[in-house]
């Protein structure tokens, strides 16, 4: 994968290092040449100096070949910017903008750019621990219509059936790991001590979810 990071902070500097390690091409774009500095000597990935959203930038980094994009900077409408020029006018196949104020998630989403909300995503996972909830929602799809909730077995889950985790058009079990290994479960499958079952939810079955598990 050719990848492009904007923004070389945390987050951006993470996420460069990581794929770069993975064996991907990884250029990050940042406006400050000192933030390239977290990136450590053995960064094997490209730097480029500039605004994200610039056309030009975009080009020294090689956007036209790009397989994915990364808009990962603190300002959300510079990563929307970022993303939007990226899609539309290069035609990355794969964007995505991180973005701070879940109000404007909601509209950038319905403007068609995959976002991720940290804040969003903190704030409803602490609520749900503070709640005592069990299952603890890791990713959500679309405007947050579908979650996909970690569920750590244990206590009175284990030895129940994975077919008793599902509610037809509301509540699926899609993944089980098990001992640090990922298997596709079938309803029949055993839950056991120490298990993480990730399980897709409406919204809407979030509670209901929470009261099977616990």
């Amino acid at each position: 994968m050719y990848l492009i990071v904007v923004g070389c902070g945390r987050v951006g500097c993470l996420l460069a290092q990581q794929m770069a390690s993975e064996g991907h091409e990884v250029v990050v774009i940042d406006k400050n040449a000192q933030s390239f500095k977290r990136l450590g000597r053995d960064f094997r990935g490209r730097t480029v100096l500039g605004i994200g959203f610039d056309r030009d930038t975009l080009r020294e980094a090689g956007v036209e070949r790009a397989d994915a994009l990364a808009a990962v900077t603190n300002g959300d409408n510079s990563n929307y910017i970022s993303a939007t020029v990226a899609r539309d006018v290069f035609r990355v196949p794969t964007v995505v903008a991180r973005i701070y104020d879940p109000q404007r998630e909601v509209i950038y989403r319905e403007l068609g750019i995959r976002t991720i909300s940290s804040t969003s995503w903190a704030v409803h996972t602490i609520r749900r621990i503070l709640q005592g909830n069990e299952a603890v929602t890791s990713v959500q799809f679309g405007s947050g219509e579908v979650e996909i909730a970690e569920i750590p077995v244990s206590g009175r889950l284990a030895g129940r059936f994975v077919r008793d985790l599902a509610v037809p058009g509301e509540i699926m079990p899609v993944a089980i790991v098990r001992r640090g290994r990922a298997f596709l479960p079938t309803p029949g499958v055993t839950l056991e001590d120490g298990d993480v079952v990730h399980v897709a939810v409406l919204a809407t079955a979030t509670g209901l979810l929470d009261s099977m598990v616990r």
